[in-house]
């Protein structure tokens, strides 16, 4: 073999000054049983000063041999020598020989490595720490490494510590069960680890703000957090925060220069400059910025420099450290202004391409194209919001200046119906009255969407708004004019008649509603408005539950609740009518448990990111469902709680309509009369029939005037005395014109 490593490689460096005991990391290591362990997290993770402490009690035993590795431990007979060393400093009885002779492969398989496991087994318990191992990269030494890792003996254990994710034979030795494993998750510093490291260092607890600050900033990383610590440390005026904080940032850059950016070759360094505009790091818009090779680039990365973040979108989707981060972004910027705003318009246009609106949004207004952000979001903001991404349209209209928003007629209708989807009618109002202040000259025919002109769109907003506030008749009034008529696109027509169809059920108009709501199902079917549909299907299942028509209230709720299922709307508040109605149906069923159950879904939505007290019509027969089911179990409290916030959410309607009946049978013991008909309670076929009963002719006579069967004449009169509670015809025409029915 050639020369042997030097004495200084063979024991651990020198521990720094203020350092931190963690116990949880020398607990997990304590506690590994697994012949291999590794330590696997990027520069500055703090590897090295852990195993340093952790090694002290197995070397004060003689249990363990330390290897530092560098680059000119980069060949098979250079690691090796090294080991053999190292296991000699700890094991001075191992077989001499295997310090002599040249390597060869078939040297290490015949006789090295079978001598140097045999030798191992007789020598009693025994750790060996490799620590700097991604140095290591040559294929022949990582491969003898791999032959000695499979066949390890019993009591003899390798702990790697390495700035890279290993490859052979880690995967193959993990499925077996053999090694234990610490990322750079379990070595980030905690919170309160952050907060001690920090006290040492300044000689005097920080404030937990300035801690959270730097424990935010470092992402918990070891060497960042200390840099920061130090700079404030040794600042001459404790109150210059900002300086200090610029000369922490200029330490942790020229470390992560040192051991990151300079050890990168001129592809990789390109790579990671170019992609530093991306909030995330995928195959496509890396390759958009930085060529055809960007995929592998940014798997290699990955794997070697770490600082690159796994995120949840998917196993290749990454982002830069925060530290990391900033070092690039300071180099890119003393490369020029203009390099970041081409880096930034390339990846605007990419995003757009794809349908991604809210990247494309905050890359156009980063590179300083308003007009192209404006386009973006007038473009994609009907599609986010009628999926029930009304966050996504609320994040871009962020990134716009408010005077850019609040100046274009067609962004306040966005920013309304964005309201309108978080349940917020006050604030979808407030905008509307921006948007017909700026509704001036040529700007009255300004269309936002597919196809409707702002004033069209305002007011379908208008009205659905009023309903969401409880304020039917304005809603039905403004339905009757302004949302009227041909609307150039479907989607507008479902929520338009959703709206007015809501206004008609909430005063019991119930046929007229069930065909505004029919038509509305149909057309948020055919413009795949999912929030829309869901809500007309609720609507609708509402409207027959309260007519009488359990059955076909039944098959309606299904439908809704598939598609609250299929379009992932569980947590929103449009699902609302659908889980009350849901409670209502198996309360009529006298299924207690379960129409419990589907009121804590109900429930739910209220506790999601889109909660909302809007519509409070629904609020309101949520809470009689409550006072329903308190009753049959006779639980007295319960039942006068849901019916006191039943009249608080019935209060908040500008005109109740049927909740004042509602209200009248909760009373309890007071018996409440029947309510006045209307003619609406009364289907087309039973007032033609009531009609025919003022005269003398038979019921036989009456069905061949009318041209049907007699038993359906019979059946319509029956069905005319229950709904005016009467016993005989000349008592049903009497009430009907006592009611104005006739």
């Amino acid at each position: 073999m050639t020369s042997s490593a030097p004495a200084f490689k063979l024991r651990p460096p020198v521990q720094p000054p203020h350092l931190l005991t963690r116990p949880r990391l020398l607990q997990r290591l304590d506690a590994a049983t697994e012949p291999v362990v590794v330590l696997s997290a990027p520069a500055g993770a703090g590897k090295t000063v852990l195993l340093t402490e952790w090694s002290r009690d197995l070397a004060a035993r003689g249990e363990c041999a330390w290897l530092s590795l560098d680059a000119c431990d980069n060949t098979p007979d250079r690691l090796w020598a090294g080991v053999l060393r190292a296991l000699h400093e700890a094991r001075p009885d191992l077989p001499g020989h295997l310090d002599g002779g040249g390597w060869t492969t078939a040297t290490w398989l015949d006789e090295t490595l079978p001598a140097l496991l045999t030798g191992l087994d007789a020598t009693g318990p025994l750790t060996l720490i490799l620590d700097g191992l991604e140095s290591v990269t040559d294929a022949d030494a990582q491969r003898t490494l791999a032959d000695f890792l499979t066949g390890l003996p019993h009591g003899f254990r390798v702990v790697l510590s390495t700035r890279h994710i290993p490859g052979s034979p880690l995967p193959a030795l993990r499925a077996r069960g053999l090694t234990a494993e610490l990322d750079q998750y379990d070595l980030a510093f905690t919170p309160d680890e952050a907060q001690s490291v920090l006290t040492g260092l300044l000689g005097c607890a920080p404030t937990t703000e300035s801690s959270r600050t730097l424990h935010e900033a470092t992402e918990g990383w070891a060497a960042g957090l200390s840099l920061m610590g130090r700079a404030q440390a040794r600042a001459g005026n404790p109150a210059d925060t900002e300086g200090t904080s610029a000369r922490g940032r200029r330490m942790v850059t020229d470390y992560l220069t040192g051991e990151v950016l300079d050890r990168l070759t001129t592809e990789q360094r390109r790579f990671l400059l170019r992609t530093s505009v991306l909030d995330e790091l995928s195959t496509g818009p890396c390759q958009a910025l930085a060529g055809d090779r960007a995929g592998v680039l940014l798997r290699e990365l990955a794997r070697t420099v770490q600082l690159l973040v796994p995120v949840a979108a998917g196993a290749s989707a990454y982002r830069h450290h925060r530290a990391l981060a900033a070092l690039l972004s300071d180099v890119l910027e003393s490369e020029g202004s203009d390099t970041a705003a081409a880096l930034h318009r390339t990846a605007a246009e990419w995003y757009a391409r794809q349908g991604r609106t809210t990247e494309a949004v905050r890359h156009w207004t980063l590179c300083g194209d308003e007009s192209a952000a404006v386009t973006a979001v007038l473009d994609g903001w009907e599609k986010a919001i009628s999926a029930g991404q009304g966050a996504r349209v609320s994040r871009c209209l962020d990134m716009l200046p408010h005077r850019t928003v609040a100046a274009d007629a067609r962004l306040c209708v966005v920013a309304a119906m964005t309201a309108l989807a978080k349940g917020a009618p006050e604030a979808a109002c407030r905008w509307l009255d921006v948007a017909l202040l700026r509704q001036t000259g040529a700007r009255t025919a300004q269309t936002v969407g597919e196809g409707g002109t702002v004033r069209d769109a305002a007011a379908v907003a208008r009205a659905m708004a009023c309903c969401l506030k409880g304020e039917v008749l304005t809603a039905d009034r403004l339905g009757a004019s302004a949302v009227t008529g041909t609307l150039p696109l479907t989607s507008w027509r479902a929520l338009a008649g959703t709206a007015r169809g809501a206004a008609l059920l909430w005063t019991g108009r119930y046929e007229e509603a069930e065909v505004l709501l029919g038509e509305a199902t149909r057309d948020a079917h055919a413009a795949g408005h999912g929030l829309a549909l869901v809500r007309a299907l609720g609507l609708r299942s509402l409207c027959a539950l309260l007519a009488g028509r359990r059955e076909p209230a039944r098959v309606l709720n299904d439908e809704a609740l598939r598609e609250i299922a299929r379009a992932g709307l569980d947590r929103h508040f449009v699902s609302m009518p659908a889980r009350v109605g849901r409670a209502w149906i198996l309360l009529q069923e006298t299924r207690l448990d379960e129409a419990e159950q589907a009121l804590a879904d109900a429930e739910a939505a209220l506790t999601g990111p889109l909660r909302t007290e809007g519509e409070p019509h629904v609020h309101a027969l949520r809470h009689f469902a409550r006072w329903r089911l308190a009753s049959a179990r006779r639980d007295t409290n319960a039942a006068r709680a849901a019916r006191a916030a039943a009249e608080r959410a019935a209060a908040r309607c500008e005109s109740p309509g049927i909740l004042t009946e509602l209200l009248a049978r909760a009373e309890g013991a007071v018996a409440v009369p029947p309510p006045a008909p209307h003619p609406r309670d009364l289907s087309t076929g039973e007032r033609r029939v009531l009609r025919a009963l003022c005269g003398s002719l038979t019921l036989r006579e009456i069905a061949s005037e009318l041209y049907v069967s007699h038993n359906t004449v019979k059946t319509q009169v029956r069905a005319i005395f229950r709904k005016l509670d009467a016993h005989d015809r000349s008592e049903a025409v009497a009430r009907a014109r006592e009611c104005g029915v006739l």
